[in-house]
């Protein structure tokens, strides 16, 4: 079982190349699902066939499903709304205010999750294939299951039990009602479901990410930041498909000039992402639409290579014990700039920003109880130095 998530800058065929590599591995006979968890689907457009909600037979092995998530949002979450909707219409709030205000920030990108989670389990696929947002979108997409955890254990902590035993009596002081059971139950079930897909995206035996790029200057630089955020939130990348490349050969000046350019910008992307596989895919002379042009194209990206296979790379995030009361931690972020890197510690979580990306990480209890030493970037790892406080380092 594999799922290959592919993510790229809009606009450089990042659902064509999706579609591509879905058409050829079921080709090769594996049982295939495509999935799009674009908000602007456009998979059915790439295969010229009406997609729905659900998996859709495309070809012998091959499926197409577009995630309808207001109907999953609505059964997931209606009974924290209701609570929410009733505590902001006791406070004075207009009901139909209120009802706004209680859309979960991220809902359709969280149901998006689940809905893939769902599919991954059901045992049906050989492979997943899952055509993303444009990059932007699909970090935060990716970044939700670990920071809605996050949230929700403040939310909701474990002495929970506590608020349900008194929850009469400070109902009746607040004036406002408290969370009922079925709030808590739906939260805790919401945090089990986030846990399950924040394991399934990490698993670097099941899951990794793809980027699509086209060979220009401002594309490349894109994703090579792509790459430093994605390394930041523990997602691994399994290559490139350098999109569009211009055939060398007997031409005009014109694309002479592209061909030049292009040449110059494919060695930089393997440069940027040396030990990775780089596919290439031509410049089509037509737009590939439908079953037959997509499994060509696919066919011309991968050759003999298999879209599938999985791609050792280092782990993203490494504790060492370095000596009894001192601990080093490694967090892989390739290309990140130390001008752009920012790390606090707030209590048990060590926040760390790299750009306009953020990652509050959980620390383990033995450098809970540990001082922060020291930090250094190079060679895109970022090594923070604990040292034992000795106040707690005793103390359990």
């Amino acid at each position: 079982m594999r799922v290959v998530l592919f993510t790229g800058k809009g606009g450089v065929g990042k659902t064509t190349t999706s579609a591509a590599t879905a058409s050829v591995v079921a080709g090769r006979g594996c049982k295939t699902l495509v999935i799009s968890t674009d908000p602007a689907h456009s998979l059915s457009d790439a295969f010229a066939a009406e997609l729905s909600s659900t998996p859709t037979e495309i070809d012998t092995g091959l499926y197409g499903q577009q995630v309808d998530t207001q109907r999953a949002f609505e059964a997931s979450w209606r009974e924290v709304q209701h609570y929410l909707r009733e505590v902001l219409e006791q406070g004075g709030v207009d009901p139909l205010e209120a009802e706004e205000l209680t859309v979960l920030p991220g809902a359709e990108e969280v149901l998006a999750l689940l809905e893939l989670r769902h599919q991954v389990a059901s045992g049906r696929w050989d492979a997943v294939v899952v055509d993303c947002a444009p990059t932007g979108e699909t970090l935060r997409l990716l970044a939700l299951p670990e920071a809605l955890r996050w949230w929700m254990r403040r939310l909701y902590p474990p002495d929970r039990r506590v608020l349900r035993t008194i929850r009469p009596v400070l109902s009746h002081m607040a004036g406002l009602p408290l969370p009922p059971d079925a709030v808590f139950a739906a939260a805790e079930r919401l945090s089990s479901e986030l846990a399950d897909v924040r394991a399934m995206l990490v698993d670097p035996s099941l899951t990794s990410v793809r980027l699509v790029l086209t060979p220009e200057s401002v594309v490349v630089a894109e994703a090579r930041r792509t790459l430093t955020s994605l390394s930041l939130y523990g997602y691994r990348v399994d290559g490139v498909v350098a999109n569009r490349v211009f055939p060398a050969g007997r031409t005009d000046d014109w694309r002479a000039g592209w061909v030049a350019a292009q040449r110059d910008q494919l060695a930089a992307v393997r440069a940027a992402f040396a030990g990775l596989p780089i596919w290439e895919s031509a410049y089509a002379a037509a737009e590939p639409l439908g079953l037959e042009a997509l499994t060509a194209l696919g066919a011309d990206t991968y050759q003999a290579s298999d879209p599938l296979a999985l791609v050792e790379t280092p782990e993203p995030l490494s504790v060492e014990r370095v000596s009894a009361d001192e601990f080093v931690m490694s967090i892989g972020l390739p290309h990140a700039q130390r001008r752009d890197v920012e790390l606090v510690r707030n209590g048990n979580d060590l926040v760390v920003t790299v750009g306009s990306y953020r990652r509050a990480l959980a620390l383990p209890s033995a450098l809970q109880r540990c001082v922060v030493d020291g930090a250094g970037l190079r060679d895109g790892q970022l090594r923070v130095r604990f040292r034992a406080d000795d106040n707690v380092w005793m103390k359990s």
